[in-house]
């Protein structure tokens, strides 16, 4: 299984901007479909943005779509979200993960790993 260190999280004004990074351990990083999942207070997770192996497919939810480009380096065993235009309701605890299979990331299924959080806190 691959294990998945997330950083880059922290307050910042509306209209800002954070990048969130996703460390993997080892060479299987590039057997994954990686994606991006939050959690805001009192609600359920939501899917944010998946990208497939290779990096030249991605999916956002429309609610990112425009603002959070996902993207992944297999070099460095590392996945980002571009986190741009950032607004209240974006708050929430960021989440990692690596799954199998690139399709069943918007639902959340067939995902292997996930990492321990980091929260995104975003002032008005």
């Amino acid at each position: 299984q691959v294990q998945l260190v997330e950083s880059g999280g922290g307050l910042v004004q509306a209209g800002g901007s954070l990048r969130l990074s996703c460390a993997a351990s080892g060479r299987t990083f590039s057997s994954y479909a990686m994606g991006w999942f939050r959690q805001a207070p009192g609600k359920e997770r939501e899917f944010v943005a998946a990208i497939n192996l290779s990096g030249d497919i991605t999916y956002y939810a429309d609610s990112v779509k425009g603002r959070f480009p996902i993207s992944r380096d297999n070099a460095k065993n590392t996945v980002y979200l571009q986190m741009n235009s950032l607004k209240p309701e974006d708050t929430a605890v960021y989440y990692c993960a690596a799954g199998w299979k690139f399709a069943g990331f918007p639902r959340g299924n067939a995902l292997e790993a996930w990492g321990q959080g980091t929260l995104v806190t975003v002032s008005s």
